[in-house]
């Protein structure tokens, strides 16, 4: 187990680094404090070739454009909160609106785009870095000075392991996840529409034409959102406009960690499970559409390159009284953990 850092350019004169983590089994993470970036997931395929299976910039500059967000940190609240509003015991809050009318993803500039201050974690089968950030009180609309923790641990059992926690000085809303596109491939020329995809859901959120929910939970069953038994991602996603950017109900959620998720990719042999304690899992195919971005060692990431799998709350939920409660109140933790475990098919 090993820990390694080097510079990753600069912003407003403060040094940016990018940490690699590896363990011992040819597995490594590499991890910018800037935005909590994941750049790099290195692992095996069934012939032991060791390849890259996130998209992602080859430098910070990119990164600090990044409108994909390719493997950040999203908070104060992931996903859309519609109208860019929502009320506190009776005081209404307004919100950075950085897509349309919508509230996305933490604001102009949410989690993704500060400097997280970082401390190495070495233990014998774990190396990590926890990663700190105070979001002070009005910051993107958001009430409440929030002390922010997000640990990333590699484990010798080839884990990829994130820990968030967060407390308030006054009650806000908090949801928090990680934003990473794989490519089980090794290859995003190889789009992931033939990869094999399991989701423990038997329900999603229906949602409007903004992708805000209506406040409806639909059965997957016979629809292009079952995936309760082993699919391809690309069996039915013609008949999902624009492709898949749902969330999905886990079944049985509560606070024990679970597994939630299973993607295998045939080609490589490569196959990732996703455990948490998150309620919600929202699948995202990359749809780049008539926009594509230009990645990693000047390669194209196209419609369906990559598949995000992130784990958290339902979208729009201070605004939807019926769904898990983001709220976080003085006195009280958030504490959420996800793992996305990464080995081989038999």
């Amino acid at each position: 187990m090993n820990i390694s850092t080097i510079p990753f350019g600069e912003i407003d004169g403060r040094q940016i680094t990018l940490f690699t983590l590896a363990n011992d089994y040819k597995m490594s993470l590499k991890i910018t404090n800037y935005g909590g970036i994941v750049t790099s997931i290195q692992v095996p395929d069934r012939s032991g070739n060791i390849e890259d299976v996130v998209l992602g910039f080859d430098n910070l500059d990119d990164y600090c454009k990044n409108e994909p967000y390719f493997g950040a940190i999203i908070g104060r609240f992931a996903n859309r909160i519609a109208g860019g509003t929502f009320n506190i015991e009776n005081k209404h809050y307004k919100l950075t609106r950085n897509h349309g009318n919508i509230h996305l993803h933490g604001g102009e500039k949410g989690f993704d785009k500060v400097i997280w201050q970082a401390n190495e974690i070495k233990q014998d089968d774990v190396v990590g870095i926890r990663l700190i950030y105070n979001s002070p009180d009005k910051e993107e609309g958001y009430p409440g000075n929030v002390d922010v923790e997000v640990t990333y641990e590699l484990a010798n059992s080839n884990e990829f392991r994130i820990t968030y926690r967060a407390t308030t000085n006054q009650p806000t809303h908090v949801n928090l996840t990680q934003h990473s596109y794989f490519n089980l491939s090794g290859d995003p020329d190889n789009d992931i529409l033939n990869n094999y995809l399991w989701i423990d859901a038997n329900r999603y959120t229906e949602v409007n034409s903004d992708l805000i929910p209506t406040g409806k939970f639909i059965n997957v069953s016979g629809t292009p959102f079952d995936f309760t038994q082993s699919r391809r991602i690309g069996c039915r996603i013609d008949q999902i406009e624009g492709g898949y950017d749902h969330n999905f109900e886990i079944n049985n959620s509560g606070n024990a960690l679970k597994k939630a998720a299973i993607v295998r990719d045939s080609k490589s042999g490569r196959k990732m499970e996703v455990f948490t304690t998150q309620p919600g899992l929202q699948f995202y195919t990359a749809n780049f559409g008539d926009k594509p971005v230009r990645g990693k060692n000047n390669r194209t990431y196209k419609n369906y390159s990559g598949f995000c799998l992130e784990a958290q709350h339902f979208p729009d939920t201070p605004n939807q009284p019926a769904f898990p409660s983001t709220l976080l109140k003085p006195g009280e933790l958030y504490l959420h953990k996800t793992i996305y475990r990464f080995g081989i098919t038999s």
